[in-house]
C-alpha cells in the first residue's frame, strides 16, 4: 500500500495540475531557508563584534566566520523538517482537492481545513519539529547517535502531522489522531521515507508537496482496508466528520 502511494504521490507532484503549486511551495521553501541563512549569519556577526578575540585576532574571526559558514549547511538540514512542515500546512487544502479530485473522483471530498487552523497546527508541529532537531544538532559530534537521533524523531514527526493533515480533511482532528494511532506502523513507514527524502539535497524541497499527496493516498487506502476487514475494524475506525 505504501509503495503504491508513494509511486502516485510522485506522479502528482510531477503532474501539470500541481506545477504551479509546486513553483509557489518551491518558493516559499527557498524563501523561508534563506530568511533563516541570513537571521543566523547576523547573529554570528553580531556575536563576533562584540567578542575582544575578533578585535585581537582578526584572522581567528575570519576563520570562525567561515566554519560558522559551512556549519550553517548543516544547520539548515537540521531546520529543514519544521520549514517542511510550515509549507504543507500552507498549500495542504490546494494539493489535497487536486489529488481527491483526479485519482479518487467517484468519492466525497475531503472538508477543506479553516486557514488558521491549519497554519496554527501546521506551527505548533513545526515548533515542536524545530525544538527536536535543535536537540539532535547537538549531538552532532556522537558518531551514530545523531543520526539516529534525526531519523527517528523526525520520521515519527513527519508521519503524524502530514497524516492528520490529511485525514483532518475528513473527519475531526481527534477522529484522525486515533485512525494514526491505530495505523501507526504504517505512518511511521511513511514518516520513514519523508524523513529519508528531508536528508537528499534538492529532493527534501518537493518534500511539502509529495507528503501531502503521500498522506492523501496513504488515508483512502487506510480507510478502505478498515472497511475491508470486518466489522470489527470499521468499529475501531473513527467516523468521518
Amino acid at each position: 500500500m505504501l509503495i503504491k502511494a508513494a509511486a502516485a504521490a510522485l506522479r502528482q507532484v510531477l503532474s501539470p495540475a500541481l506545477r504551479g503549486i509546486l513553483l509557489k511551495s518551491l518558493a516559499l521553501t527557498i524563501g523561508l531557508l534563506i530568511a533563516v541563512w541570513f537571521g543566523l549569519t547576523r547573529l554570528i556577526q553580531a556575536f563576533q563584534a562584540s567578542h575582544h578575540i575578533s578585535a585581537d585576532y582578526p584572522f581567528l574571526d575570519t576563520i570562525a566566520y567561515f566554519l560558522a559558514g559551512a556549519g550553517l549547511f548543516v544547520a539548515l538540514a537540521y531546520v529543514m523538517p519544521a520549514v517542511s512542515i510550515l509549507v504543507a500546512g500552507f498549500f495542504l487544502d490546494d494539493v489535497a482537492e487536486i489529488v481527491e479530485r483526479t485519482d479518487f473522483p467517484a468519492e466525497p471530498r475531503g472538508r477543506a481545513l479553516p486557514f488558521g487552523e491549519a497554519m496554527w497546527s501546521a506551527l505548533r508541529f513545526a515548533g515542536l519539529a524545530l525544538l527536536v532537531n535543535l536537540v539532535a544538532l547537538i549531538l552532532v559530534f556522537v558518531p551514530g547517535v545523531n543520526l539516529i537521533a534525526f531519523f527517528g524523531a523526525n520520521a515519527y514527526l513527519l508521519g503524524r502531522e502530514y497524516f492528520e493533515l490529511a485525514a483532518g480533511r475528513f473527519r475531526p482532528l481527534a477522529d484522525a489522531r486515533a485512525m494514526r494511532e491505530h495505523f501507526g506502523g504504517t505512518v511511521i513507514l511513511a514518516g520513514c521515507l519523508l524523513a529519508g527524502m528531508m536528508v537528499i539535497p534538492v529532493v527534501n524541497l518537493v518534500t511539502p508537496l509529495f507528503g501531502v499527496a503521500l498522506m492523501v493516498h496513504l488515508h483512502k487506502g487506510l480507510e478502505r482496508k478498515a472497511m475491508l476487514s470486518g466489522p470489527g475494524s470499521k468499529a475501531r475506525l473513527p467516523h468521518r466528520g
